[in-house]
């Protein structure tokens, strides 16, 4: 290979070191370079034929230098001073005058050698950092910041929920709370179960309900126990909203003063642990078509709960396995052979000895993905007989001549208005969604900035926080936790200061919000993992718990397709009622305003804009996601109507446009979502803050814009251009959400003894 007498009787063969130290880094010469390397050789008339030869056998793939050579070669160039030597073509000149300073290099050799360079691929500039030390680049100077105060962001986060937040925090922060690794099931239930009656203990299992039974009449701090709780196992959240909010809330909601003196002050305290038996086998979001039957028998003033075929069994109950004494049951209210459609009954499974009730059958569902504290179970009832006064009647009732009593008289309203009280589950659970993404977004973005990998030539590694993609896979989900935080919130205020005319609607956005919130939950969770590495993989690291526990949320409380389909017919109910209540005029200003539309945001100059400040405006973006909305309602709405005025049954016709309806919810969430996240950042006053919100809500904005960019594209909104542009604007907010985004999840102040991951300490 090379050696020290060739160089010494020739030094300016010198130039050449660099070049090959390059090559053989990879220890691979591929074709290509041996066939460049050949005509660099040959093109040097200064190079006697031995030295050309000489030169040619060091280029032998099949005989590559040893390490020890690789080595003394670039141990010869580092002696040099490279500082001021941008290529290797000028490493090369500086080591051949290092050992002849009488050598002259011309002109024509040097592009030689840079043509050469070229032709290989190799950027001289940057091979040659491979020779130095420091090296910085624009990404290895990528640095964390706090450029607000995390204390105003937290505060503002928490809204008047704050001192009730840290009281629960100080609760699950205790030692009694540390997470553990369980034997059994067994084990895993008794646990969880234990750490409920530590909650209700501290008044938090009845904090909603009335004071009279010991409650604080306050749906909103249960609200805020759910979200805070859910920094912490989920299983213990889960077993807790079943406890105090299905069972308890159904009992307040749908049952009256004797049933809330009775059982109430019990639930709260968790003396009385129940279950919400609504789902069953062969009927699970349709609940009008459960097959349960309550049949009412006048003379001894009962009802019989009757499980009459395998499909009508109530399944996945949880409680029901081991703990539960009582359930609030649907079933099919049935008298002297009239079915009245379904009502609820108060029906007990075990007495306090965890005996079962005669008549009463109940399976455990064993293990499952996640959520292993929580007992669910089956349950079969056969004949099993309650007292008349067992039945909740707050909507409907038997009267003392046996009839049916109700003081909604439509059979519809009535069922959707039995239903509507029970939305709060559709609240609680996106909220602990958010929490338990907040969670892995912690987990894993406080990893990315401590794990360091790779790195340019002579450069040290770099926190894999500074690579592009991987600010693509975390940031924009950072962006949306934020945003659902406030759409969250504002949906809580809505269901807390609701009225009637506005229950369908509230409804819709508590279906939507679920649906939404919790798909998020588990996209993000699995980018979480991902990104972690293997050290997600680990349990150790929590992700998988988050993950596993999580994955059923998308089910809970209604499947989230099917309640992206209850959200578009929500919607298209109040568009065909905006149109039933428009006479000619009002038409025709709808059509006007429509076309004005158009021509605003069509017009040739706007859907070709790529101004940074037209792109980051909020007005834009807003404007984008409502005329979004609106076009897919006004379409899904003409679909429906063109198939039924071709003869086709509704039923048909909304099965068909199925895709598009989801579409209708989805775009009508999203709007809620901005709207409610713009709001948020003009009512902040701390600068600082509001800055680093604005910069999250643009990004959500524009990413969500983005996801849907082929659509706009279709409707002709947006030309090619401007997606682009927005594509480049995502990436560059990205970039500068990153380096407040350890700030940003430090916000959401979740408990160290929660987060509880080795790769997430500080």
């Amino acid at each position: 290979m090379i050696n020290a007498e060739e160089l010494q009787k020739n030094p300016k063969l010198y130039i050449f070191l660099p070049l090959y130290y390059t090559l053989w880094a990879d220890s691979v010469l591929t074709p290509t370079e041996v066939l460049e390397m050949q005509k660099l050789i040959d093109s040097q008339k200064w190079l006697q034929n031995h030295e050309k030869e000489w030169l040619l056998k060091n280029i032998n793939p099949a005989k590559p230098p040893k390490s020890k050579e690789l080595k003394s070669w670039k141990n010869k160039i580092k002696e040099l001073k490279l500082e001021n030597l941008e290529d290797l073509s000028q490493i090369g000149i500086a080591l051949a005058k290092k050992h002849d300073s009488s050598i002259q290099i011309e002109k024509a050799i040097i592009d030689d050698f840079k043509e050469a360079e070229l032709a290989l691929g190799l950027l001289s500039r940057e091979a040659g950092y491979a020779f130095k030390s420091g090296h910085q680049t624009i990404t290895t100077a990528h640095k964390k910041a706090y450029n607000f105060d995390i204390g105003k962001m937290t505060a503002l986060l928490d809204g008047n929920q704050a001192d009730l937040i840290k009281k629960v925090k100080a609760v699950i922060t205790d030692p009694s709370f540390a997470y553990k690794e369980y034997d059994s099931l067994l084990e895993q239930r008794e646990q969880v179960l234990q750490w409920c009656k530590d909650l209700a203990d501290q008044g938090f299992g009845a904090w909603a309900f009335p004071k009279y039974a010991n409650g604080k009449d306050d749906m909103e701090g249960y609200f805020t126990i759910m979200e805070t709780l859910s920094y912490h196992d989920l299983s213990m959240v889960i077993k807790f909203g079943v406890q105090f909010g299905l069972w308890g809330m159904s009992v307040f909601f749908l049952g009256t003063d004797k049933h809330h003196q009775k059982y109430l002050k019990d639930i709260g305290s968790l003396k009385l642990p129940g279950c919400f038996a609504m789902t069953e086998t062969g009927h699970g979001s349709n609940v009008r078509g459960l097959e349960t039957t309550a049949t009412y028998d006048h003379d001894k003033k009962t009802f019989i709960i009757h499980t009459p075929n395998p499909d009508a069994r109530k399944e996945y109950i949880g409680n029901a396995a081991l703990h539960g004494q009582m359930a609030t049951v649907f079933a099919k209210l049935i008298i002297d052979g009239e079915d009245y459609g379904v009502n609820a009954f108060v029906v007990p499974l075990r007495n306090v000895e965890g005996e079962m009730v005669h008549g009463v059958k109940i399976e455990d569902c064993g293990r499952k993905m996640g959520l292993n504290g929580v007992d669910n179970g089956v349950i079969y009832f056969d004949n099993v007989e309650i007292p008349k006064e067992n039945m909740l009647d707050k909507f409907a009732s038997v009267n003392e001549a046996g009839e049916f009593e109700s003081p909604i008289n439509s059979d519809n309203r009535r069922f959707f208005t039995m239903l509507g009280t029970l939305v709060g589950g559709r609240i609680g659970i996106p909220r602990s969604a958010v929490s338990a993404t907040k969670t892995g977004l912690t987990i894993a973005i406080r990893h990315a900035e401590k794990r360091k990998q790779f790195g340019p030539e002579g450069g040290e590694e770099v926190p894999i926080m500074n690579y592009r993609m991987h600010q693509r896979r975390l940031m924009p989900p950072l962006a949306t936790s934020y945003a659902l935080h406030f759409a969250l919130r504002y949906l809580t205020q809505r269901f807390l200061k609701r009225t009637e005319e506005e229950a369908q609607e509230i409804e819709a956005l508590a279906a939507g919000l679920k649906a939404y919130a919790t798909s998020f939950t588990t996209t993000t969770l699995q980018e979480c993992r991902e990104a972690c590495g293997g050290k997600g993989y680990l349990s150790e690291n929590r992700i998988d718990a988050l993950k596993n526990d999580t994955d059923v949320y998308t089910t809970f409380e209604g499947d989230n397709v099917v309640l992206m389909q209850l959200v578009a017919k929500n919607r298209l109910t109040e568009f065909r009622q905006e149109f039933g209540d428009m006479n000619m005029f009002t038409i025709f200003n709808y059509i006007t305003n429509q076309a004005k539309t158009s021509i605003t945001e069509k017009n040739p100059l706007i859907i070709r804009s790529t101004d940074q400040t037209h792109l980051l405006d909020m007005d834009f973006h807003l404007s984008a996601f409502k005329y979004r909305e609106r076009a897919i309602l006004s379409s899904a709405a003409q679909r429906i109507k063109k198939h039924i005025d071709d003869g086709m049954d509704s039923f048909d016709a909304f099965n068909v446009v199925q895709h598009h309806l989801v579409n209708v919810g989805q775009a009508y969430i999203e709007r809620v979502i901005l709207e409610e996240f713009q709001k948020e950042v003009m009512d902040t006053n701390d600068v600082e803050c509001r800055d680093a919100l604005l910069q999250l809500c643009q990004l959500y904005a524009l990413h969500t814009i983005e996801k849907n960019r082929g659509w706009y594209l279709e409707q002709g909104y947006m030309e090619g251009v401007k997606t682009k542009a927005i594509r480049k604007e995502v990436n560059q907010l990205c970039w500068e959400v990153r380096k407040n985004a350890l700030a940003l999840t430090d916000a959401f102040d979740i408990p160290e003894s929660c987060i509880a991951a080795p790769i997430a300490r500080c």
